[in-house]
C-alpha cells in the first residue's frame, strides 16, 4: 500500500473528523483516537497536523462551515462556538432546524 502525500492524508483525518463530529455527542465528545480509528491511521498523525483538542475543534468548526454541515454546525452554535455563530444567518437557521 502507497502512503499518502501529507495534505492528503490531512484532508482524509478532517473529513473523518467531520463523520464523527456528524454523529450524536459529537464535537463535544470527540478524540483523537475515535477520529483515527475513522480515518485508518494512529492518533498521533491527528495531532501532527491539527494539534491540541481545541485547535482541532476550531479547524473542524470552520470546515464544518464552509461545507455546510449543519449537524456540526447545530452542535456549535449550541455550545456558543464563535465560528459557528460567524456562519451565514441562513445556514445557521438551517443547521438550528436539525435540531428540532
Amino acid at each position: 500500500m502507497s502512503r499518502l502525500k501529507p495534505d492528503d492524508r490531512k484532508l482524509q483525518i478532517l473529513r473523518a473528523a467531520l463523520i464523527v463530529a456528524s454523529k450524536d455527542g459529537g464535537l463535544s465528545t470527540i478524540s483523537r483516537q475515535s477520529v483515527a480509528k475513522e480515518a485508518g491511521c494512529a492518533e498521533s498523525l491527528v495531532s501532527r497536523y491539527f494539534g491540541t483538542m481545541v485547535e482541532f475543534k476550531r479547524t473542524i468548526m470552520r470546515a464544518a462551515v464552509h461545507n455546510s454541515i449543519l449537524p456540526v454546525i447545530a452542535q456549535g452554535l449550541a455550545m456558543g462556538d464563535k465560528h459557528a455563530q460567524k456562519a451565514d444567518p441562513e445556514l445557521k437557521s438551517k443547521a438550528l432546524a436539525t435540531l428540532q
